[in-house]
């Protein structure tokens, strides 16, 4: 599997500050900006509205599904897929935003990442993880439109297998796995495993230099995601290079997947 943007180097959304200004910064240097996180459906937009109380950035229009696309067409002719990090409790309002996303050739990705107590409580991020008939419900019903769908995880979650509920979402049509693998970057490799060969595997956390950028790569990722440093232009043309550069050595050992990559591309 390849990522299907190209580099494979991605923005990773944060709240409140992921909006297509924000993408346009950087298109020179990564494939693909996931904006967002959007909160969708009544109650994680009241879990959004007090996040916000206690001096969380969180972007709160007055009508999601137009800001989406608002922001879509604001990206028109950048250089880069554009993406959208959404939350919900519902499967419904994905099915809206899946139709946006279809339209503009960008991706939609279900939060099953955030760890925000009021978040949680709304149904969504890490609650979606503890209940993968949920998400699997959330992904069928974000790809229905047509639109390419992928899941943003976190790894340490406690009582969650991480690879199982992975393969679970990509059974349920997945087109991508975004995960932050936290401290726990190995688990990336499991992963990979888990989802098959249909479903590309984004690694977040950490990514700065060639250093981190290969380690993901040699856990078999088909691409990278930088998150916290996706202002800082220096940190993105590094991990652009490191992406393009990587080659298989034979010193170092690499998930099956990385060295089928390796082969396909070849010398």
């Amino acid at each position: 599997m390849t990522a299907p943007f190209d580099p494979p180097v991605a923005l990773a959304s944060l709240s409140g500050e992921a909006d297509a200004a924000w993408a346009r910064a950087a298109e020179a240097h990564v494939g693909c900006a996931f904006l967002g996180g959007i909160a969708l459906d009544r109650a994680t937009r009241a879990a959004a509205r007090e996040m916000v109380d206690r001096d969380r950035s969180e972007f709160l229009p007055p009508d999601p599904v137009a800001f989406v696309d608002e922001q879509f067409d604001a990206l028109d002719g950048a250089d880069l897929r554009p993406a959208v990090n959404v939350r919900s409790g519902t499967a419904d309002p994905l099915r809206a935003v899946g139709a946006v996303c279809r339209d503009h050739g960008a991706i939609i990705e279900v939060n099953a990442h955030c760890r925000q107590d009021e978040m949680c409580a709304a149904g969504a991020g890490h609650a979606l993880l503890r209940d993968a008939d949920r998400l699997c419900e959330q992904v069928r019903a974000a790809g229905e439109a047509g639109a390419t769908t992928s899941v943003k995880v976190r790894t340490e979650v406690e009582g969650v297998d991480l690879p199982a509920v992975c393969g679970q979402a990509a059974d349920a049509g997945a087109d991508l796995v975004h995960v932050d693998a936290m401290d726990s970057e190995p688990v990336v490799a499991d992963v990979v495993s888990a989802v098959g060969p249909g479903t590309a595997v984004v690694a977040n956390n950490g990514v700065r230099d060639r250093a981190s950028v290969e380690e993901y790569l040699r856990y078999g990722a088909d691409a990278v995601s930088v998150g916290r440093a996706s202002d800082d232009l220096d940190v993105l043309a590094s991990v652009r290079r490191a992406v393009e550069t990587f080659s298989e050595r034979p010193s170092l050992e690499v998930h099956p997947r990385a060295r089928q990559r390796g082969e396909e591309a070849g010398p």
